[in-house]
C-alpha cells in the first residue's frame, strides 16, 4: 500500500477516535474513496493497528487520570478491576454470538463467512452511524436536562462509586460495547459513553471507563484480525495468489505509528472542546454523517 494512503488513514484515525463519531466508519469511508477493499485481510489488520495507535495516544494522553482514579490504592484498583471485568465479560457474551448469527443469516450457504467481509458495505455503515447518532442525541438532551437539576442521579453516583462508574453502569457500558462490535459506523465511544450518561454516570466517569474498556478489548482484536490475515494468506498461498504478508505487516506498523502521533496532536487541541462542548451535538454529526455516507453508498462506493 503506498505510504501516502498509510499517512492519510492515519490522519483520519488519529482526528475521529477522542470524539464519538465512528472513527472506524471514517476510515472505512476513506478507504472506498481511496480504491481500497476495508473488508480485505490486509485491510482490517491496517484498521485494527490504527485504532492500537490511537489507543497508545489514548494511554499517553489519560495516564494521569486513570492513575489517580483506578490506582491510586488497592481498593480503588479493586472496583475498577471488577468493574472492568464485567463490563468486558459482558461484550464477550453479547458481541460474540451476534456476530456469529450475523455470519450464518448473512452469508448462508457462503463458503466463507466472516464478518468482516460486511465492512465494506457502505450501506450498513450508514444505518449503524444512523443508530449510534440517535443513542448520542438521547444521551445528550437527558444530560441537558439533568443539568438545570439542582440534585441528580449523577451526583448521587458519584458517592457511592467514588472515581469510578457504578456497577450497573459499567455492565451497560459493556452490553452497549457488545452490541457495537459487529458494525463498522456504531461509534463505540460514542454508545458506551451515552449508555454511562443514560444510567446516571456524569460524563468524565462515562469518558474514562469508556476509553479504559478500548484499551483492554484491543489486544484480543488485534490476534484476531491477524489470525485472518494468516489464514488468508495461506489460502491465497494455496490457490496460486500469495499475500505479501510482509508489505502487510509494514503498513499496519506505520499506521500505528502514524495514527499515534496524529492523535496525540488531535487530543490536544479536541479534548477542551469536547468537555466544553454539547453532546447531543455529536448525534447530530452522526446522523448528518449517515446522509453522507448513504449517498457515497448510492453513487457506486
Amino acid at each position: 500500500m503506498p505510504l501516502l494512503k498509510v499517512l492519510i488513514l492515519a490522519i483520519v484515525q488519529g482526528l475521529a477516535e477522542l470524539l464519538p463519531v465512528s472513527s472506524s466508519a471514517h476510515v472505512v469511508v476513506a478507504e472506498k474513496l481511496l480504491g481500497l477493499d476495508p473488508s480485505s485481510p490486509e485491510m482490517t489488520l491496517v484498521l485494527v493497528m490504527l485504532h492500537t495507535g490511537t489507543m497508545f495516544a489514548v494511554i499517553f494522553y489519560f495516564w494521569a487520570q486513570w492513575k489517580r482514579a483506578y490506582f491510586a490504592t488497592a481498593d480503588a484498583f479493586k472496583r475498577f478491576a471488577i468493574r472492568a471485568i464485567w463490563a468486558t465479560g459482558l461484550t464477550a457474551v453479547i458481541g460474540y454470538p451476534i456476530i456469529k448469527i450475523i455470519e450464518k443469516t448473512a452469508f448462508k450457504g457462503a463458503p466463507k463467512a466472516e464478518i468482516e467481509l460486511l465492512f465494506s458495505r457502505l450501506d450498513l455503515v450508514a444505518y449503524a452511524l444512523f443508530a449510534a447518532g440517535l443513542i448520542i442525541l438521547w444521551a445528550g438532551m437527558k444530560e441537558r436536562a439533568a443539568e438545570t437539576a439542582s440534585t441528580t442521579a449523577y451526583d448521587r453516583s458519584v458517592t457511592r462509586s467514588g472515581d469510578n462508574v457504578t456497577f450497573s453502569q459499567a455492565g451497560w457500558m459493556g452490553a452497549v460495547q457488545g452490541l457495537c462490535m459487529p458494525f463498522r459506523g456504531f461509534s463505540r465511544s460514542g454508545a458506551t459513553i451515552s449508555a454511562g450518561l443514560l444510567t446516571g454516570a456524569n460524563r468524565e466517569r462515562a469518558e474514562r471507563f469508556s476509553f479504559a474498556l478500548a484499551v483492554i478489548l484491543t489486544p484480543p482484536v488485534i490476534a484476531v484480525e491477524a489470525h485472518r490475515l494468516l489464514k488468508a494468506s495461506h489460502e491465497a498461498a494455496a490457490a496460486g495468489m500469495p499475500i505479501n504478508l510482509h508489505a502487510s505487516l509494514i503498513a499496519s506498523l506505520l499506521g500505528m505509528v502514524f495514527s499515534f502521533f496524529a492523535g496525540l496532536a488531535a487530543l490536544r487541541w479536541l479534548s477542551s472542546w469536547l468537555e466544553n462542548g454539547r453532546w447531543y451535538l455529536f448525534g447530530i454529526y452522526c446522523l448528518v454523517a449517515s446522509c453522507v455516507v448513504f449517498y457515497l453508498h448510492h453513487i457506486g462506493y
